[in-house]
């Protein structure tokens, strides 16, 4: 068999899945995980790699009715990466109440991308009347003719490899892309300030971690011993929130920094000293000039 290397991209509605099944995936954490929707902000690729096979895993930020310039952009870069791909892996959270219904947005952009979709019906997992996913599949069969159909739970790893082998067909033949002990384009720059806002995330309530950025200041390994100091910025836009960020006596950023921390020292293999500031940005998100320093 010769050799096959692609890119399928993920797409679907916010809080469908799509950074757990990417990570499921490829058994490795890449994308930053929240309950909350539109955690995902920027195209995170993932690379898988066998003896036979290279896939370029793209997870895109979801798709919305967005009300802020942030999150516009978001929307128009997950529309316009899935474009570029091999296959598209279009994920839907089926335990939602009229699922089909919700979804016609979404199923405009597919038929005019014209390449194959697999279409996973995600949290399988937390459905109690397992009944009524037949009439789910045959519904969406009916919208749309998708190259294959899996219920699964991202969450459990219950069906994806079954997805995994799906996307190895669809894929062309061509060589290696990425050496393969590569598991994810991005920098370590960039993992280490979204784990740091991914504990923005699972900390903080209501809408004060959307309105969070995180950038990283300083990434410096020292010369006498194995520790890499780094230094971040997280961008808030009152000052009320940050109030909240640093918490009474400054213990909620030190439980944000301290379990950042821990992860970021997984991930890195080393031990870090980890400093973070708060800083107040009023209206960031609606602000163009700041959101392009940033990368949008």
């Amino acid at each position: 068999m010769n050799y096959r290397s692609g890119f399928a991209a993920i797409i679907g509605k916010p809080n469908s899945g799509k950074s757990t099944l990417l990570n499921s995936m490829l058994n490795e954490k890449v994308s930053i995980i929240s309950k909350k929707p539109q955690t995902t902000r920027n195209v995170i690729q993932g690379i898988y790699t066998d003896d036979t096979h290279q896939i370029i895993f793209t997870d895109t930020p979801g798709i919305y009715k967005a009300d802020n310039r942030l999150g516009q952009k978001m929307v128009k870069l997950a529309q316009e990466t899935y474009k570029n791909v091999d296959v598209i892996i279009y994920i839907v959270d089926i335990s939602r109440k009229d699922v089909l219904k919700s979804e016609g947005h979404i199923f405009e952009l597919i038929k005019k991308a014209g390449k194959p979709v697999i279409l996973v019906l995600n949290k399988t997992d937390i459905i109690k009347d397992k009944g009524m996913i037949l009439p789910v599949i045959k519904g969406f069969g009916d919208e749309f003719e998708f190259e294959a159909i899996y219920p699964v739970s991202a969450q459990n790893s219950d069906g994806v490899t079954q997805v995994l082998e799906n996307v190895k067909k669809l894929i062309p033949e061509g060589g290696m892309l990425f050496d393969e002990e590569h598991y994810t384009t991005q920098t370590e720059r960039f993992l280490v300030s979204e784990i740091i806002r991914e504990k923005l995330f699972m900390s903080l309530d209501d809408e004060i971690p959307y309105g969070t950025h995180v950038e990283i200041t300083s990434f410096k390994e020292r010369t006498d011993k194995e520790i890499i100091d780094i230094s971040a910025d997280i961008y808030c836009e009152k000052k009320s929130h940050k109030a909240i960020i640093i918490g009474k006596k400054g213990d909620m950023l030190k439980k944000i920094g301290t379990q950042a921390r821990l992860e970021i020292e997984q991930v890195l293999g080393m031990k870090v000293f980890l400093e973070l500031w708060v800083r107040v940005k009023d209206e960031w998100r609606n602000d163009d000039r700041f959101l392009k320093e940033i990368g949008f």
